[in-house]
């Protein structure tokens, strides 16, 4: 910390003079990295804090949020659990089996059930069967999270217009577009299918946090290809193309949505010549 910046030479860039920067987050630790990180330190600060042993939180099968809230558990002496949405497989996917490995305790809850999650009664079974816990909601995203978040924009000593990331539950974009300085925007790209409800949880969120809105935003809905965790060829494709070129292999889920998504608007001319752009790299694909 902090995390690197590094810049990315691309001719589809220097075609319409405009730098791209990228904030490598990935590099924060292999086992909680970028924003995940960012998300759960006030949070584990809190726990501490506040005499609590237990994190629960919830995801799907395929969590990065899950996975690294079980490293963090084990690295700082809490115990997990994992409210998983839908129903038990064998055997356990990577991401299950690296959480289970770190000692974390996984329960499920059928998809129905899953939507809702934080209500009251929900929350109070799982206390009833599980005891007292230091709950974090789905993604790390909550008013701790976004002020985690919002460090990010500070660390980049580096001139720049905008700065773009992948929406999944807002948090991150939350965080970001309120530690912007004067004449810089944040630009979220949704990783899910009919994300416009993102625009109201990142208001939410940064009421929150902050009592108010803050800092110029927007969420790009068009880059999701076809909903959260899908693939289609043409994203294959770009992925494979990205790493030929720049030696850097994103994941399909958020990062390489965000990317094609930047280099979509430089195509199309969103980015005025000589803006200088920073894209945060929050993970990176396993191999």
């Amino acid at each position: 910390m902090p995390s690197p910046v590094e810049e990315l030479t691309d001719p589809r860039l220097t075609d319409r003079s405009v730098r791209l920067l990228l904030k490598r987050d990935d590099l924060i630790d292999p086992d909680v990295p970028g924003n995940k990180w960012r998300k759960l330190k006030y949070n584990l600060e809190a726990a501490r804090r506040d005499g609590h042993k237990t994190l629960l939180t919830f995801g799907g099968t395929f969590s990065n949020h899950i996975r690294a809230t079980a490293a963090a558990g084990h690295y700082f002496g809490f115990a997990t659990i994992g409210v998983i949405r839908g129903e038990p497989h064998d055997p356990l996917n990577p991401v299950l089996t690296y959480a289970v490995d770190h000692g974390m305790t996984l329960t499920y809850l059928d998809r129905s059930a899953y939507r809702h999650k934080h209500e009251p009664t929900v929350v109070r079974r799982l206390r009833d069967e599980f005891g007292e816990f230091y709950l974090l909601p789905e993604g790390g995203s909550n008013a701790l999270a976004v002020r985690g978040c919002a460090e990010i924009p500070q660390e980049i000593t580096e001139r720049f217009d905008a700065i773009c990331c992948p929406v999944g539950t807002g948090g991150t974009l939350a965080g970001v577009a309120a530690g912007l300085q004067a004449g810089q925007e944040a630009i979220g790209f949704s990783v899910l299918k009919g994300g416009g409800f993102l625009n109201d949880d990142v208001r939410e969120l940064q009421e929150q946090a902050y009592g108010e809105e803050r800092g110029p935003w927007r969420i790009e809905l068009g880059h999701h290809f076809g909903g959260y965790a899908k693939q289609k060829p043409e994203l294959t494709e770009f992925i494979d193309d990205f790493a030929g070129k720049h030696g850097l292999r994103l994941d399909r889920i958020y990062g390489a949505k965000m990317m094609c998504g930047i280099f979509d608007l430089v195509e199309r001319g969103r980015f005025p010549a000589g803006s200088v752009v920073v894209a945060l790299i929050t993970g990176v694909a396993d191999t």
